[in-house]
């Protein structure tokens, strides 16, 4: 059951982008707005669709993926609460160019394509916030790519387990991550095979770096689980 509140997190949240914005203009977007549930697993929209507003993930976590060659998944980002998803297709006029599951029970909220439009174009900082996050977005593929195809198995994976933690922090243990990913998505995050995502992992934990209980991964040496990361 979808709680109105978890659908309005994200317009009318202090931690939203819409923060800004006057009471007029927030209405606007909450009268032009849709929330929608799916469960762990399920589709959020596929490569190809076609945008019909600006996607915010309410509450859970998702991640956005592309088919390589044999159908095999690339993750090319993950979504955390109040993080939006789809957007670059939306302000370019194009159809999407990946796919977006949810990792978990979320809710969606979509922002029609006019109102959102409408907004921006009377509130110049929206449209510069929205930029911003454009621009840290690209800045970080950039990084990645480089990641992904200069790095060697233990440094990309190293990366991605960092990645994991600052996206979605770590549990009272001060060491648990918070996401428990599929050992496939954990090899489709880090450009590498599901049986050598197994094998490193198995390394680290018998190196002291990291523990494994099922889906569950904690940091038992941050340093030395970055200088793995850095060196690559």
């Amino acid at each position: 059951m979808i709680r109105k509140s978890d659908c309005l997190d994200c317009i009318e949240s202090k931690d939203s982008i819409f923060n800004i914005l006057s009471a007029e203009e927030k209405e606007i977007l909450i009268k032009n707005h849709s929330c929608s549930y799916y469960k762990k697993g399920e589709i959020i929209y596929k490569e190809g669709d076609k945008p019909t507003g600006l996607i915010c993930l309410s509450k859970g976590k998702v991640k956005v993926f592309k088919e390589g060659v044999g159908g095999r998944e690339q993750i090319v980002r993950l979504a955390k609460t109040l993080g939006f998803i789809g957007y670059r297709a939306l302000f370019a006029s194009d159809n999407y160019i990946s796919s977006a599951v949810a990792l978990e029970d979320s809710v969606i909220c979509i922002i029609d394509k006019e109102s959102i439009f409408k907004v921006i174009r009377s509130n110049g900082e929206l449209g510069l916030r929205i930029i911003h996050e454009l621009a840290e977005e690209l800045g970080f593929s950039n990084a990645r790519t480089v990641s992904l195809t200069q790095k060697h198995i233990r440094g990309r994976l190293a990366e991605s387990i960092i990645f994991l933690k600052e996206t979605y922090g770590l549990e009272e243990d001060n060491s648990t991550i918070k996401v428990y990913l599929s050992r496939e998505d954990l090899a489709n995050l880090s450009n590498m095979t599901t049986s050598n995502a197994i094998r490193t992992l198995s390394t680290f934990a018998s190196e002291g770096v990291i523990s494994i209980d099922g889906r569950k991964i904690k940091i038992e040496n941050h340093s030395l689980l970055q200088k793995i990361s850095e060196l690559g």
